[in-house]
């Protein structure tokens, strides 16, 4: 039986969610979950909506297979290995620091070699000049120090290209009176998501991304040029907040660990860390400060799943 041509389609639209706070409730502010957590049991959250456009370009090219980078707990790493997997695609994942190669695989990069995929590890310098120059161009010469044959899909770093935000734009037009009293919040890692929901606002409403890395400036820059690869223009509608970064990528703080554990508890959500909880407590926290007008309603976008092992 051939492979499909296109990958197995989410669960859209995806559950909106009211949760009662009552720090936001005091603050006359609504909260509300777009679970995208629950799109697509093999390629979760965000990662469906950014991959799938890239993925229907790989096959309608005749693409091989797919090539992306990663660090050694990538989600998008995991994501690719197993989208690439389902389409009868080969898959290259190209992972930050090569210092990892002699060591143990931890459960991330074990479940992407279960799904096929090729790990070339690379320094934390080399890393970063690959990433630079990867576009959505057929593979290059020099990732990994292996010459591609030019049949693979290269895919940027966190899948965030300007298909990808035409796929993420999906996410605001599955939510219904969308105006000016509402603010749609995502967490920012490389800016795919967060550009395309300001893309794909009506007018009035807001998108208010969560940097959850330092990035002050740089993620600006990068959401800009992203509409602009993707749409010709720039939006007006959007803002990134940088206070609630936890100190850096993939940094979970024991305030942000008491936090998302209360709100498991309270709401019964499961909530994933260096993404998700970082959006939820920004939003508890910039409302009980006045940060919002009274009657604002809010909605985060659970952009992914907690890790089934912590590390």
């Amino acid at each position: 039986m051939p492979p499909p041509a296109v990958l197995s389609p989410a669960a859209l639209p995806t559950p909106l969610t009211a949760v009662d706070v009552p720090v936001l409730a005091r603050a006359g502010v609504r909260l509300r979950l777009k679970r995208d957590d629950l799109a697509h049991p093999t390629v979760p959250g965000n990662k469906w909506r950014k991959l799938a456009p890239n993925l229907a370009l790989a096959v309608e090219q005749g693409r091989t297979g797919l090539l992306t980078f990663g660090g050694a707990y990538s989600t998008h790493i995991r994501a690719t290995a197993a989208a690439a997997r389902e389409l009868g695609l080969s898959s290259v994942g190209v992972i930050r620091g090569d210092e990892l190669a002699a060591r143990p695989r931890n459960w991330s990069l074990r479940a992407a070699e279960a799904d096929g995929m090729e790990l070339r590890f690379v320094s934390r310098e080399r890393y970063r000049e690959l990433v630079r120059g990867a576009d959505g161009r057929p593979e290059e010469r020099g990732a990994g120090g292996a010459h591609g044959d030019g049949r693979r899909l290269v895919l940027p770093e966190g899948g965030s290209n300007a298909l990808a935000v035409t796929g993420a734009a999906g996410i605001p037009a599955e939510i219904p009176d969308l105006g000016e009293q509402d603010v749609l919040c995502c967490p920012v890692g490389t800016g795919g998501t967060l550009a395309g929901v300001a893309a794909g606002l009506p007018p009035g409403a807001r998108a208010l991304g969560v940097a959850v890395l330092r990035g002050e400036g740089y993620l600006e820059r990068e959401v800009s040029a992203l509409h602009q690869a993707a749409y010709g223009r720039q939006f007006a509608n959007w803002r990134i907040h940088h206070g609630h970064h936890g100190g850096g990528y993939g940094r979970v703080p024991a305030e942000l660990e008491a936090f998302a554990a209360r709100f498991e508890q309270r709401h019964g959500v499961a909530v994933e860390r260096r993404y998700v909880a970082k959006a939820l407590l920004a939003v508890h926290e910039l409302a009980a400060a006045g940060e919002f007008r009274p009657g604002t309603r809010v909605t985060v976008v659970v952009t992914g799943l907690p890790d089934p092992v912590r590390a």
